[in-house]
């Protein structure tokens, strides 16, 4: 599936630290005895997986992303990483295929910019060894509602209105019970999924929405309609800015 919309991994790793704080809250929920293959499903810029590395000093770190500026983000944050320790790959996680079964993966803020998660769940359960964890979250149902309205407000009037006939929502912001049971149709025997609210205030908001939460609406527009765009949704937002986010809590075994 080819990527949604282009990122920029040096923006992105600049102000992740909100996504960073939710990531290692789910880097906790994965117990790890240190000597593991584990896949960072998703890397973005290599914050978590810098952390990811850390709990395994005898173990190995996989970290894929369909991002090649993100990939290179990461080469950069992690230049001291043992290469005997991670490889770094671009790949797209929807046609994922390694050679090797996992011990486990872990992914942040990843899968709801994948489309078809019956797909995605059978390239994860296929790559992990039997009895192997998956520990994940992303956006889930009802993510940046609030934000997303304002947003849409501005977009339905001129000079925007007219260029977001053919646009398309890149997201799926999936509910837990109809995860649960994607991944159980996919093969992992147990899945355990759940919803939980996580708004954040980001520090440098304008580049925030412009970069991460609205980026796909941002590179819809011709350049020069784009900061205007971002002007009117942080007037439609009022200070603080709060990106309203619902994270979809993700463990399963395969």
């Amino acid at each position: 599936m080819p990527e949604t919309r282009t990122w920029d991994g040096s923006s992105y790793d600049r102000i992740s630290g909100p996504m960073e704080a939710l990531g290692l809250a789910v880097l906790s929920r994965l117990e790890l005895a240190g000597d593991e293959t584990v896949l960072d499903a998703g890397c973005g810029s290599g914050r978590i997986t810098q952390a990811l590395i850390e709990r395994l000093p005898e173990g190995r770190v996989v970290a894929a992303d369909a991002s090649a500026s993100m990939v290179a983000a990461a080469r950069e944050r992690l230049p001291g990483a043992d290469v005997r320790q991670i490889d770094l790959l671009e790949l797209e996680l929807a046609s994922l295929g390694l050679s090797e079964p996992l011990d486990a993966i872990l992914s942040t803020a990843t899968f709801h910019w994948i489309l078809d998660h019956d797909e995605l769940f059978r390239r994860l359960r296929g790559v992990l060894r039997t009895g192997g964890r998956l520990v994940a979250q992303c956006g889930g149902c009802g993510n940046i509602d609030v934000l997303r309205g304002h947003a849409n407000d501005v977009l339905a009037r001129e000079p925007y209105v007219a260029h977001f006939g053919d646009f398309r929502q890149p997201w799926n912001y999936a509910g837990p019970e109809q995860t649960q049971q994607r991944l159980l149709d996919a093969g992992f025997t147990e899945a355990e999924c759940w919803l939980e609210p996580a708004p954040k205030e980001p520090a440098e908001p304008r580049e925030f929405l412009s970069t991460i939460v609205l980026g796909p609406h941002y590179q819809h527009l011709p350049v020069q309609l784009r900061e205007p765009f971002i002007d009117d949704v942080l007037a439609e937002l009022g200070e603080p800015v709060v990106v309203d986010y619902v994270r979809l809590n993700i463990d399963a075994t395969a």
